[in-house]
C-alpha cells in the first residue's frame, strides 16, 4: 500500500514491480492519493505560469492510465486520514478501512498557508494561494487572466519558489513586490543572496526584506463578494490584487498521528537508506528528512531529485533488492530571468554557520569572473563563493550566482563534496576548456585555488 502518487511513491511502486519480476516474486501494489494528478513536475509550475510551458500535459511524466497499465492499482481522489501500524490498516476519508502487508508513506509536503491568508471559516480568499500542485498552477493562470493588465502581485516568501513566481509575474507584465521575513534565498550566504535581490530590483520588482506579513486588506465588491486589496506587515502595507504564498512546506504526515511512528520535530519521517521506518512501514520523498553526508545531519530538503532516488531505492529494497539512498550534499539550483536580467543561482554543501556548528574552522572567499573566456560574446559575469576547512583543507561548500552557463558549475563542486575531497582537488581537477565555455583556469577552479592559497 503506497500513500502518495507523485515522485517518491510512484518511483517506489514501479521499482518494486521491476525488482519483483527480476526475482520471480509477485506483488500487488495499491496506490492511494487524495489529489487528481500523478507523477507531475511541481518544479515546472512557475514556468507554466510564465507561459514557457504550453500546457499542463507537458508537466505530467506518467498519466494515471500509464500507471494502471503497468499493473498498479492507482486510486486518485482517495485521502488517507489514519494508519494503524499494529493492525496494518489505513482508513480513508470516506470511512473505508484497507489492509496492507507493507505500507509506503510518500505523502509529500503540502504548502504552508498561514491563518492570515484564510477567511474566518478557514477557506482561502480569492486571488490568494500557494504554488504547489497542478491545480494551484491552473488556478494562478486563471487569476492572472482575471486580474488583467496593471495588476499587482505580492509574493510572500523569497525562497526558490518565490523568486521563480516573481519571474513568472514580471514576464506576464504584472507589478511585483516580494516580501520576506528574512534576507531572501536564505540558503545562500549574505554576499550571494544580495546579488539576487539586486537583480530582482533591477528587473522592476520591489523587494522588502526582514518583515513578517501580519494580515490582508479585504474589501467587498458590489455583489458582496470579498476581494483582497492589500498586504500588511508591521509599519507598512502594499496594495495587491494577487497574493502568492511561498513561505515553505511541511511534511504531510498528519494522518500518522497516534500511529506510534517516530517523527522529527517538524513531523518528518527519518527512514534508513533503504526507506525503512519501522517493521512493515517505509517512507520516501518530501515527507521525510534526508541525511547530509558532509556533517552527518538530518535536514529537511523537499526536492524531486531526492524523492525519486529514495523512492527507487525503497522500491527495490521492499521487493528484496539492495539499493540504498546514500544521502545528499545539499545541492540545488534555480534561475531568475525577467526584466532584462538573467541569473543562474546554485549552491552545494554547507553554509558558513552550518560549518561552524559542525566544528569546522571555515575559510571563505568570493571570486568574480566570467562564464567564458573574456573576449568571447558568451562571457557573462559570475561570482563563486568557496568554503573549505582551515585544518583539513576539506571542501565544505560552493555557491554560484551568474549569467548563462554559471549554475551547473556547482555540480563539479558537488562531486568533490560527495567524494569528501579537498579544495585542492577542486582546484586541480581536469575540466573541459574551450573559449566559449570557460577560461583555461575555470572561474570555479580559480576560486578554489585562491581559498587554498589563503589556507
Amino acid at each position: 500500500m503506497v500513500v502518495g502518487a507523485d515522485a517518491a511513491g510512484m518511483s517506489a511502486a514501479h521499482q518494486a514491480l521491476r525488482t519483483a519480476r527480476r526475482t520471480g516474486d509477485e506483488l500487488a501494489i495499491t496506490v492511494l492519493d487524495r489529489g487528481t494528478h500523478t507523477s507531475y513536475s511541481a518544479c515546472g509550475i512557475p514556468y507554466w505560469m510564465a507561459g514557457e510551458v504550453g500546457s499542463v500535459d507537458e508537466l505530467v511524466a506518467r498519466t494515471a492510465e500509464q500507471h494502471r497499465a503497468a499493473g498498479i492499482d492507482l486510486r486518485l481522489g482517495t485521502e488517507v486520514v489514519a494508519a494503524d501500524v499494529a493492525a496494518r490498516t489505513v482508513t480513508t476519508a470516506a470511512g473505508e478501512t484497507l489492509e496492507y502487508d507493507e505500507l509506503v508513506v510518500a505523502t509529500g509536503a503540502p504548502a504552508i498557508v498561514p491563518d492570515w491568508a484564510l477567511r474566518p471559516d478557514g477557506t482561502p480568499y480569492d486571488m490568494v494561494g500557494p504554488v504547489k500542485t497542478l491545480d494551484d498552477g491552473a488556478a494562478w493562470l486563471d487569476r492572472f487572466d482575471a486580474a488583467g493588465d496593471g495588476a499587482h502581485v505580492v509574493v510572500v516568501g523569497a525562497g526558490y519558489i518565490g523568486v521563480e513566481v516573481a519571474e513568472a509575474a514580471l514576464r506576464r507584465g504584472l507589478g511585483v513586490t516580494v516580501v520576506t521575513r528574512g534576507r531572501g534565498l536564505a540558503l545562500l550566504e549574505d554576499e550571494m543572496s544580495e546579488r539576487v535581490a539586486v537583480a530582482l530590483c533591477d528587473a522592476g520588482a520591489e523587494v522588502v526584506l526582514g518583515v513578517e506579513v501580519t494580515g490582508l486588506d479585504v474589501a467587498q465588491d458590489g455583489a458582496g463578494a470579498e476581494r483582497v486589496t492589500g498586504v500588511r506587515w508591521e509599519g507598512d502595507q502594499r496594495d495587491a490584487d494577487l497574493v502568492v504564498l511561498a513561505i515553505g512546506v511541511r511534511p504531510g504526515t498528519d494522518f500518522l498521528t497516534g500511529s506510534g511512528l517516530e517523527t522529527a520535530d517538524n513531523g518528518a519521517l527519518r527512514p534508513d537508506p533503504h526507506g525503512r521506518v519501522a517493521d512493515g512501514v517505509w517512507a520516501a520523498g518530501d515527507c521525510c528528512e534526508v541525511r547530509r553526508r558532509i556533517d552527518d545531519r538530518w535536514v529537511f530538503r523537499p526536492l524531486g531529485t531526492h524523492a525519486t532516488k529514495h523512492g527507487r531505492a525503497l522500491g527495490d529494497s521492499l521487493a528484496g533488492g539492495e539499493l540504498a539512498f546514500q544521502g545528499i550534499v545539499d545541492t540545488s539550483i534555480t534561475r531568475f530571468a525577467a526584466g532584462g536580467q538573467y541569473l543562474e543561482i546554485a549552491r552545494t554543501g554547507l553554509g558558513r554557520a552550518e560549518a561552524e556548528e559542525a566544528g569546522h574552522d571555515p575559510v571563505t572567499l568570493v571570486t568574480e569572473g566570467t562564464t567564458a573566456t573574456g573576449y568571447m560574446p558568451e562571457a557573462d559575469p559570475i561570482a563563486v563563493w568557496v568554503m573549505a576547512d582551515r585544518d583539513t583543507r576539506r571542501l565544505l561548500g560552493v555557491q554560484v550566482v551568474g549569467g548563462h552557463g554559471a549554475g551547473k558549475r556547482v555540480d563539479t563542486a558537488a562531486a568533490v563534496l560527495w567524494a569528501q575531497g579537498t579544495v585542492d582537488d577542486l582546484a586541480w581537477m581536469d575540466l573541459a576548456y574551450a573559449p566559449p565555455f570557460s577560461s583555461t583556469w575555470d572561474v570555479l577552479q580559480i576560486a578554489a585555488r585562491r581559498v587554498a592559497e589563503r589556507i
